[in-house]
């Protein structure tokens, strides 16, 4: 996905000496340092922060493994306080953000600290020039891996940025509809969703989106948790109780207790209240996703108890 950014700045510094390997740039100096060396040498763009953690670790990392490059890449930092315009530019969302620069362009990119190993085939990749780009299909993984991290404002930017370049991308929609339920704008998506074209709404992804919009509203009216657990101390056959009390574990994001109490359920009495607790698992199974560890496991008990 290629970014867009001012060049006005463009000669405003000297090019990078070609001994420097890594140097700190800013604003008016991206374009020499970053641009016009891209199209020398590759060029990896660390974007930090003084006050993140992880990027205390990944910069001297990354910095091992450019300096053992030997000069077959270089490597470039910027301090996203001291340079916001260009951060916002580059649509940075969190630090740190890594890009690497080809030929005056990005290439490759990734977010968050990542083990030497990683920083070392990301380094050779581009290097060997074998790495094409990201694709689409790489930023949407990006994403749905940020999303589940708990970062919902910064996925939400990711799924953003892929939709004003593909806006009829069913899974970066579907991922941006995930990512404003997580932040508690359920109205907002449903506004969404019903103005949807047919063809997008029936995809597998926007409709296991629908199928959490539904579990999410009944969830939302079950009552506490800890009374539905007194319920079930008092009588363990309080199906009401336990079924309620599942829908509270989903409501809560405890999704494995919310699980192991609908499989309960179904142990206990499968066919209650018209093989309800069955027909709420099949639902979180398809929100998850089927290659999901919980739905993958959870079906394979269930599967015990149907043929048990």
């Amino acid at each position: 996905m290629d970014l867009m950014f001012n060049s006005g700045a463009q000669g405003a510094a000297k090019s990078t000496p070609p001994g420097e390997l890594i140097k700190e740039a800013t604003t008016a100096t991206f374009v020499a340092d970053v641009i016009e060396m891209s199209q020398k040498v590759p060029v990896i763009v660390d974007f930090w922060a003084t006050w993140c953690g992880p990027c205390k670790t990944l910069g001297p990392a990354l910095e091992k493994v450019v300096r053992e490059a030997r000069g077959a890449v270089r490597m470039v930092k910027v301090d996203v306080d001291k340079n916001q315009d260009l951060a916002a530019q580059l649509r940075i969302q969190s630090v740190p953000t890594v890009y690497a620069f080809k030929g005056g362009r990005p290439v490759d990119a990734f977010t968050g600290a990542q083990p030497e190993s990683q920083l070392k085939s990301f380094v050779q990749r581009l290097i060997a020039g074998s790495n094409a780009g990201p694709t689409i299909d790489d930023y949407i993984a990006e994403a749905k891996r940020v999303l589940d991290e708990g970062d919902a404002q910064t996925a939400a930017g990711i799924f953003n940025q892929i939709l004003q370049e593909a806006p009829d991308n069913a899974s970066a929609m579907a991922g941006l509809l995930r990512c404003l339920m997580a932040v508690g704008q359920t109205e907002q998506a449903e506004s969404m969703l019903s103005r949807l074209a047919p063809e997008i709404a029936r995809h597998p992804e926007i409709a296991a989106v629908v199928t959490a919009l539904e579990l999410a509203r009944h969830a939302g009216g079950v009552g506490e948790a800890a009374e539905l657990r007194r319920r079930l101390a008092a009588d363990a056959d309080d199906h009401q109780a336990r079924y309620d009390l599942a829908l509270a574990y989903y409501a809560g994001n405890e999704v494995e207790a919310a699980v192991d109490e609908l499989l309960e359920l179904f142990r206990r009495n499968r066919a209650w209240n018209e093989d309800a607790a069955r027909k709420q698992l099949v639902k979180i199974f398809e929100v998850l996703g089927f290659s999901h560890p919980l739905a993958k496991s959870g079906r394979a008990r269930l599967s015990t108890l149907l043929f048990s």
